[in-house]
């Protein structure tokens, strides 16, 4: 599961339309554009991580 984030390939648009707005939005703010999807993305996965670090280590003792 892990390797799934460690490797990166490169990726296309899900739909037409962002393919379609990226290629007219230009070099620049398609890369702004790609970097906002990232971080709408990384924003749960890090409260999820923070929440079940703080979990195990509560509970650890418990394992």
């Amino acid at each position: 599961m892990m390797i799934c984030f460690l490797v990166s390939t490169g990726a296309n648009a899900q739909c037409s339309i962002c393919t379609k707005t990226a290629q007219q939005l230009g070099e620049k703010p398609a890369k702004a554009l790609n970097s906002g999807i990232v971080y709408l993305a990384l924003t749960p996965l890090a409260i999820l991580g923070i929440v079940g670090f703080r979990w195990y280590r509560s509970n650890k003792d418990l394992l």
